[in-house]
């Protein structure tokens, strides 16, 4: 766990009384507090999710994503060694790379034309030495002092994450060994990209990272998981959390479902049991792993979500575009070795859940209800969550909790420096 640092704010803020169980409406609306997340989380020592391997699968190739706001071009060099900096040209601070992806022997900013190697390194300047021997840049001028802005970088699990601090660990340490042992278990083979999207949401970004933690309400506001009966609170199912709290999962085993009168007795708006779906079969997963859970989201600090859902699954990766704008990234995965049959099942079912379907539309309409909601609250306003106690603890058994809530922001609190 990061020591809580001082509180740069002063008493300018101050996290109100009952600890992680009130969370100030101002978190999500304070440009002061936004920007000190960039210097505190997103350059602080966290591992960033940047991009899939399979995006820079071959020499030369190149993808551009963003750690909070800030641009950042990830590279394979003739090598096949993995880089990351920033795609900021140290000229003028001019994007390097305007293209979401492609492959480049080298990279160029169409500014002024200065190159980079594919690890950042500058490697030439237009008219460096000017023209007919006057002009140019400075005899003492040393291109080893003007590269892109590094990242450190890791590739894990056929993910490539990134980090500005030197003092973070090794990601299968940021993550605790029972994190670790299940995005291994997801992500441990061989993978291939069955599509993907964006979609962007007015809200804040932290809106989000709740709600991927959030599993009180998965089954209370999504239709397709209560009526289709593939994700419900009366399954076997808990919250598994890391060490410190970061980090979550969300499970449940579909084979367990016993109904309870809960669901019986509430007038839940998301069961619409008279509905059907023309395409029945979609429903009909295989048993992908010996467990028996059939549903899981991993929450992974600060903007990562690791989803399977019956046999679909998916990577998503939110991104601050503002205080009040979240771009959210889908990408639907299968494994290398996939039937074709598997293949179109795994497509299908991501329909369901993804922006064409019903979970993704349903959770960006939300957030945005609460960013809307909370404008110009008082300055002591603050989320009530006591769901399930009021720690941060495991939940074995009930997934009618807040207690991965609770953990985000305790691993906010501390790194933020609010105490």
């Amino acid at each position: 766990m990061t020591e809580i640092a001082a509180n740069p704010l002063d008493n300018s803020f101050q996290w109100p009384e009952g600890g992680v169980t009130r969370v100030p409406y101002r978190l999500y609306s304070d440009p002061d507090i936004y920007a000190l997340e960039h210097e505190r989380i997103f350059r602080g020592p966290v591992w960033n999710f940047l991009c899939l391997e399979i995006d820079i699968a071959n020499e030369g190739d190149f993808k551009t994503t963003f750690v909070g706001e800030i641009p950042v071009i990830v590279t394979r060099d003739a090598n096949g060694d993995v880089h990351a900096m920033v795609n900021r040209c140290a000229h003028k601070g001019s994007l390097v790379c305007l293209q979401e992806r492609g492959n480049r022997e080298h990279l160029t900013c169409v500014y002024h034309s200065w190159t980079y190697d594919l690890d950042g390194q500058l490697n030439g300047v237009a008219f460096r030495n000017g023209i007919r021997g006057k002009g140019g840049m400075p005899k003492d001028f040393d291109p080893q002092k003007h590269r892109l802005e590094p990242l450190r970088v890791q590739v894990y699990c056929g993910m490539v994450f990134g980090t500005f601090s030197d003092e973070t660990v090794p990601v299968p340490e940021f993550l605790g060994e029972d994190m670790d042992r299940h995005v291994r278990r997801n992500l441990g083979r061989p993978l291939k990209l069955l599509g993907f999207h964006s979609q962007v949401m007015k809200h804040n970004w932290k809106l989000y990272a709740e709600n991927v933690r959030d599993s009180y309400h998965a089954t209370l506001l999504h239709t397709f998981y209560t009526t289709f009966k593939v994700n419900r609170l009366d399954m076997d199912g808990g919250i598994r959390l890391s060490d410190d709290g970061w980090h979550s999962i969300s499970y449940a085993k579909r084979a367990t479902l016993d109904e309870s009168e809960e669901y019986a007795n509430a007038k839940v708006h998301s069961a619409q049991y008279d509905s059907q779906l023309e395409g029945p079969e979609m429903l009909d997963a295989w048993p992908e792993f010996e467990d028996g859970i059939t549903h899981s989201i991993q929450a992974v600090f600060p903007s990562l979500a690791i989803q399977l859902t019956l046999n679909s699954l998916a990577v998503r990766h939110f991104v601050p575009r503002g205080i009040d704008r979240t771009e959210l990234f889908w990408m639907y995965l299968g494994y290398e070795g996939d039937t074709e049959e598997q293949t179109r099942m795994r497509t299908n079912q991501g329909n369901l859940t993804g922006a064409g379907g019903l979970v993704s539309l349903e959770d960006g309409c939300i957030n945005e209800f609460v960013e809307r909601g909370t404008r110009g609250s008082a300055a002591d306003a603050a989320e009530f969550l006591e769901m399930g106690g009021l720690d941060v603890a495991p939940s074995e058994g009930s997934r009618a909790t807040e207690t991965s809530i609770r953990g985000f922001w305790q691993g906010y609190r501390n790194i933020m420096g609010f105490a």
